[in-house]
């Protein structure tokens, strides 16, 4: 669908975006977004944009790259300058200044460490999650969800695809099934087809959440999902937000590591709760789940099948063992003689 932008100049644009702010968050918060966002009206001033409905992706994209390189800014910074374009971006797109979407296609950085493989949900990390989940939010959606893809590894895109005939109670397992004709491929494509056993506690999860809180909703192909929402399948980037809005430590032990005050930080609110430093998206559970089933020992080829992952991609990308840790598991398979 086709949208017909006003012209809108970025120093305007960005004064009518912190005066919709104003009464919504701390007056710290907005000073935080106004620096932020100046350092982003600069730019499109030194590089001739003087409409906000010029901004495409590769514009998002080379002021990333100037902010990083040339200014230096750390990565914390970098997430936090690029959270706050996020929610500037979002609301130009709400007033016909930019097309849908372009606040999508900005990537926040990883904060744990130079390279996005040192980002993971450890196990006692997830447990606290999940027990928060399971304490206050029970089998629904959100738990549901979570306890799935931490328990299975699944990639967020096959977890939404799923529908309830997938789910077999009995035999306790899921079928990964390649549907791209209805909107729910696979990464590998048939390749990624697989049965993923489930554990007696999750089935639990599971059978709870279709018998009491599932909407029993249908998607635009009339099928059941298994994942669903009031308007139908669960869609990957609400899948997202829920990664995002309970891995804020705030949330699941109501205490910030980042020296924030809670009640009045920007990432409190749900729809921001990616701002966080500490929250994580799908993809580092995805790689603490995997990373958490070969400490327990479970063999690297049955991880490799399970979670859909090559070995040679597994030791590169998602194996997050020290080499201490490996040389003591590999000691329990060497005989007694």
């Amino acid at each position: 669908m086709t949208v017909n932008l006003d012209p809108l100049d970025p120093p305007t644009a960005k004064q009518m975006y912190l005066d919709e702010r104003r009464q919504e968050v701390a007056d710290a918060t907005l000073q935080s977004h106004e620096y932020r966002l100046k350092q982003f009206v600069q730019w499109c001033i030194d590089d001739g944009i003087d409409n906000m409905n010029e901004i495409s992706g590769r514009d998002i994209h080379r002021f990333r790259v100037k902010r990083r390189n040339k200014d230096e800014l750390a990565t914390a910074s970098m997430k936090s300058q690029l959270a706050t374009l996020r929610l500037f971006l979002r609301f130009c797109a709400s007033i016909d200044a930019v097309e849908p979407g372009l606040d999508e296609k900005i990537l926040l950085p990883t904060t744990t460490g130079k390279n996005a493989r040192d980002e993971l949900l450890t196990h006692d990390r997830a447990q606290k999650v999940l027990t928060h989940l399971e304490k206050f939010q029970y089998a629904t959606l959100e738990h549901t969800l979570l306890a799935v893809i931490w328990h299975t590894g699944l990639r967020v895109g096959a977890a939404v695809g799923l529908d309830i005939k997938d789910y077999d109670a009995d035999g306790q397992h899921l079928r990964l099934v390649h549907r791209p004709d209805e909107g729910t491929s696979l990464k590998n494509q048939t390749e990624s087809e697989r049965f993923v056993a489930l554990s007696d506690a999750i089935c639990d999860v599971l059978d709870d959440w279709l018998s009491a809180k599932h909407p029993h909703k249908l998607d635009e192909f009339d099928r059941r999902p298994l994942f669903a929402t009031n308007r139908g399948r669960l869609s990957r980037n609400r899948a997202r937000s829920i990664a995002y809005q309970f891995t804020r430590p705030c949330v699941y032990e109501n205490k910030c590591p980042h020296d924030r005050k809670i009640e009045t930080c920007e990432s409190r609110p749900t729809e921001y709760a990616y701002g966080c430093p500490s929250s994580l998206s799908p993809h580092p559970i995805r790689r603490g789940s995997i990373t958490y089933h070969l400490q327990s020992d479970t063999p690297e080829r049955v991880v490799s099948d399970r979670m859909d992952v090559g070995i040679d991609v597994l030791d590169r990308h998602y194996d997050q063992r020290t080499k201490q840790e490996k040389v003591e598991q590999r000691r329990r398979y060497l005989p007694d003689e």
